[in-house]
């Protein structure tokens, strides 16, 4: 009896349309961070991509279509530099300077990779899909930050380590933006203020009465 084999055809236009899509949310994410998310079109986004708007269609219907399948390759990411930042084994046994180096670190390079985040989430007008995607993740986050000053400063009651973690949280979201928004010589320098402050927010409070 003849053998019989798989068509491949179907599985390379599989391959070719998940690469147009790569494609097209790369573009997106390009025209976002140069224009903001409001002054971005289907039509720029398409010219940035390098195909007709016609092309565009055929994976997405409108912009919005675009921004949330890149919320969510963006939550994707941005859980792991999460992960990378804070599932940290011994946070007391680390050096205030190493914890932080450790925490700051990949939340700033994962803001360095993705210019497209910050016209998606730094708006002041964050449609409420957006903001609700958003929310696990901003939990959970100020849940290891709040975890790991509990395990530095244990002699702190809940309440105070719940508001540590809220300001370490907005400290590093205030500075972001202006490292990110810098010329690229300045980014080591401001990344630096930022660790700067927050170990010298985190030293007095680690400290026993």
């Amino acid at each position: 009896m003849a053998e019989t084999t798989e068509d491949p055809r179907p599985r390379r236009r599989q391959a070719r349309g998940e690469r147009r899509m790569a494609e097209i949310l790369a573009a997106a994410a390009t025209v976002f961070a140069r224009l903001g998310y409001e002054a971005a079109t289907t039509n720029k986004i398409a010219a940035e991509a390098g195909i007709s708007p016609g092309s565009l269609y055929q994976f997405f219907t409108n912009k919005e279509a675009i921004a949330r399948a890149l919320v969510q390759d963006y939550l994707l990411e941005l859980g792991r530099a999460h992960r990378g930042a804070l599932d940290l084994a011994d946070p007391a046994g680390l050096g205030l300077v190493e914890l932080v180096d450790r925490a700051v670190d990949p939340i700033v390079a994962f803001n360095l990779a993705h210019p497209g985040f910050k016209a998606l989430f730094a708006r002041p007008d964050m449609p409420p899909e957006l903001a609700a995607a958003l929310a696990p993740l901003q939990t959970a986050l100020r849940a290891r930050v709040e975890q790991i000053i509990g395990e530095l400063a244990p002699h702190r009651d809940g309440t105070e380590r719940a508001r540590v973690a809220l300001t370490c949280v907005h400290i590093v979201q205030g500075v972001i933006p202006l490292i990110t928004s810098a010329d690229p010589a300045e980014r080591p320098p401001l990344t630096g203020e930022l660790k700067r402050a927050l170990c010298g927010y985190l030293e007095s409070l680690v400290a026993r009465p």
